[in-house]
């Protein structure tokens, strides 16, 4: 991921924020169409919950939309599978890849609230009551509750945000979890501590620092974390270990410390990704810990352009499968690659990479999307390019919805307004509630 080049942005930007713009629902609501609601778990300050939308109805579905009313005190944390608004209370779900449900069927989607009280009411479902008799409702859509210590992960766990504690005032991790849901981080970056001894960002001890510290408390509230080793910048171990086995062995260090279940090479710049010697060092190294490490899951991010992986990336596919890497997971970072559109060609860049990976492995659409994966940059990119709030749910949903391996962004530091129209380590440049990016990653 890049460490930044430091530039002041002389554009503001006026960034538009919605609030309420409830789009009304049709008047009354099909017979035989359900939404019910149920608390799947719940915490001292909130909880998560779904409501699955069924079709006892005589005709299909082409689309559907909810609107429930939530307890004063009470506002939506996150929310998947599915688009949102909020004018109050008043919450408004609208269906997004899932609005086809044919008769018999079902579709569903989750959130997460924030503040504690009672459950929601005045359920509709595409205008008429959610107990299926297409009046408007009249009492509140029943619950059951599981109790758990801390707030699950939604989705799958698969979106792990990057966080830095080495720069950019990075927040407490376990209030971030709390706050929104989310449940793993990729931690940014391990680094050569000199030669071929791992540290993070050379400056600080692999274990017993503040690192540790951070880890720990994340497992202790029910998360986990995936390294990054590398980036755009800073003295890499790809080119200070002379051999795949040395560099390697360096990797097994830290899989040793933390007793890990994933790593992520973010491979860049001329040093290790468009340096042929150190990439296929790299690869062949991945190779050796898949080999001593059974059921461990290995990542590679890497630049792409805006159809899809470039000379770099594409050598990288082919070389991973010419050595045997049995690598899981290619992230492209779909950013600071001269995009006039981010979410247009963050879709465009992924496809193509699933093309690459269905052409070089043999895979399937459906396989080659299980092993592709996408880290944005939320807000303005180095080269100016801009990540709303909407262009990352839209992303996120067009990722769940082919299943896609990973989701995550650039990053948590970064997730907070105050600095708009500058690139900066500690905020995004855009106007943005805190963590709202994080809120949408949590529910992938």
């Amino acid at each position: 991921m890049k460490r930044f080049r430091w530039q002041i942005l002389t554009l503001g930007l006026a960034i538009a924020t919605v609030v309420g713009g409830v789009v009304a629902a049709p008047a009354s609501g099909a017979t035989g169409v359900t939404a019910t609601f149920t608390k799947t778990s719940e915490w001292s300050s909130g909880y998560e919950a779904k409501y699955t939308i069924s079709n006892g109805g005589s005709s299909a579905l082409t689309s559907w939309t909810v609107e429930f009313t939530l307890p004063s005190g009470q506002s939506i944390g996150s929310l998947w599978d599915g688009s949102h608004t909020a004018s109050g209370q008043n919450i408004t779900v609208r269906s997004t890849w899932n609005g086809n449900v044919p008769v018999g069927g079902s579709a569903s989607f989750g959130f997460t609230v924030s503040g504690s009280g009672g459950s929601p009411s005045n359920c509709k479902v595409n205008g008429g009551s959610c107990d299926g008799t297409g009046q408007p409702p009249t009492t509140t859509t029943t619950t059951t509750t599981t109790t758990t210590s801390n707030p699950p992960v939604p989705g799958t766990g698969r979106g792990a945000p990057y966080l830095y504690l080495g720069w950019g005032n990075p927040q407490s991790a376990t209030q971030v979890m709390s706050s929104t849901g989310v449940k793993w981080f990729t931690l940014a970056f391990v680094l050569s501590g000199g030669g071929c001894t791992p540290s993070w960002d050379s400056q600080r001890p692999l274990t017993g620092g503040v690192d540790q510290q951070t880890i720990n408390s994340i497992r202790a509230a029910g998360g986990d974390i995936v390294p990054s080793f590398g980036g755009w910048s800073g003295n890499k171990l790809g080119p200070n270990c002379s051999t795949p086995e040395a560099l390697a062995g360096a990797y097994q260090q830290v899989i040793n410390a933390y007793g890990l279940k994933a790593i992520d090479i973010d491979i860049e710049n001329s040093d290790e990704f468009e340096n042929t010697t150190v990439q296929d060092r790299i690869i062949t190294a991945l190779k050796i810990v898949k080999q001593n490490n059974p059921g461990i899951q290995t990542i590679v991010t890497f630049g792409t352009g805006t159809t899809g992986p470039n000379f770099y990336g594409a050598r990288l596919i082919d070389q991973s499968k010419a050595l045997g890497a049995n690598i899981d997971i290619f992230t492209i970072m779909p950013f600071d690659f001269g995009s006039s559109n981010i979410r247009t060609d963050t879709i465009g860049a992924a496809t193509g990479l699933k093309n690459k990976l269905k052409s070089t492995f043999g895979w399937s659409d459906a396989e080659a999307f299980k092993h592709v994966g996408i880290s944005g940059m939320n807000g303005l990119s180095d080269q100016r390019e801009l990540t709303t709030v909407d262009d990352w749910t839209a992303i996120r949903d067009w990722a769940k919805s082919n299943g896609l391996g990973r989701l995550a962004f650039w990053s948590v530091n970064r997730d907070r307004g105050g600095c708009d129209g500058q690139v900066a380590a500690n905020c995004s440049g855009i106007q943005q509630a805190d963590l709202a990016f994080t809120r949408v990653t949590a529910g992938f």
